[in-house]
């Protein structure tokens, strides 16, 4: 049983790998002896990512600069993926933009709904939906026409749920940066994507599954994370590396039976 988590021989492409959870999944591939591809637009980002993934063991990554919602910027990731290591067999599609609590990208009042800004929501929906839906075509074409591969779409806990603005509250009352409307609605996409692309390509041996993993302790404030930790049956959030053995598993032979399936990873936050 041990042997079906193994990933030794396997071509693996990570996108938005320079990331928080991106390079914690590159980690988990790696150690699982798959040769990693690591993709992000920031390329400085990715070459200090590779080499944390060096370090962590397993072989050697290769890393390739890519902008998941360019076709020809990802035509030329497969192409040179190929080129090196003849093959593809899994896709992680991680990239994404991330209303962070710990960075927000706009202040409080222009984040609601209210006042939320079209192309905001144009941007977030062109990266994490159509950042899901290009890769998948043109990296999970290339296992579709050879006949096997695994491809994990990752989600979110509000893909699931809404957001609970009782999270958000600072100790004083006030109300604090929230997510958007645009994320939630993105992360759904990705779930609803995830089920047509399973069974698109079920007879031609590719799995697609989702990753959901709940929040990820992040250097937010201290009023958030004891707020996020009473809400959560664990009683705490994540760890950046808890979703490695979650990856791997849908990765590899282990879930060989799995496909259209979202596997949540959330110490219970969805539970309640």
């Amino acid at each position: 049983m041990i042997g079906e988590f193994s990933l030794d021989g396997r071509v693996a492409v990570v996108t938005g790998a320079a990331g928080l959870l991106g390079l914690e999944h590159a980690k988990a591939l790696s150690l699982a002896c798959a040769q990693v591809v690591l993709t992000d637009l920031n390329v400085d980002a990715l070459e200090r990512a590779a080499h944390e993934v060096t370090l962590a063991g397993g072989p050697p990554p290769l890393a390739i600069a890519a902008d998941v919602t360019d076709p020809e910027s990802l035509e030329a990731l497969r192409d040179r993926a190929i080129a090196r290591f003849g093959r593809v067999d899994v896709l992680v599609n991680n990239a994404a933009m991330n209303d962070r609590v710990e960075a927000p990208s706009m202040d409080a009042e222009s984040a609601r709904f209210e006042k939320y800004p079209l192309a905001e929501w144009r941007r977030m929906m062109d990266v994490n939906v159509t950042g899901v839906f290009l890769p998948s075509q043109i990296l999970g074409r290339e296992m579709a026409q050879r006949g096997s591969g695994s491809i994990v779409n990752v989600a979110s806990t509000y893909a699931l749920v809404g957001p609970d603005p009782s999270l958000y509250a600072r100790p004083d009352g006030s109300v604090g940066h929230s997510k958007s409307p645009a994320y939630p609605a993105s992360k759904g996409a990705v779930l609803a994507f995830t089920r047509f692309l399973a069974a698109h390509w079920g007879a031609a041996g590719v799995r697609v599954n989702a990753l959901v993993p709940g929040g990820v302790e992040n250097g937010q404030d201290a009023h958030f994370i004891a707020n996020y930790s009473r809400r959560t049956p664990l009683a705490r959030m994540a760890a950046p590396d808890e979703m490695g053995g979650a990856l791997v598993f849908l990765a590899s032979d282990a879930s060989r039976y799995m496909t259209g399936a979202t596997l949540v990873v959330d110490g219970g936050f969805t539970a309640w």
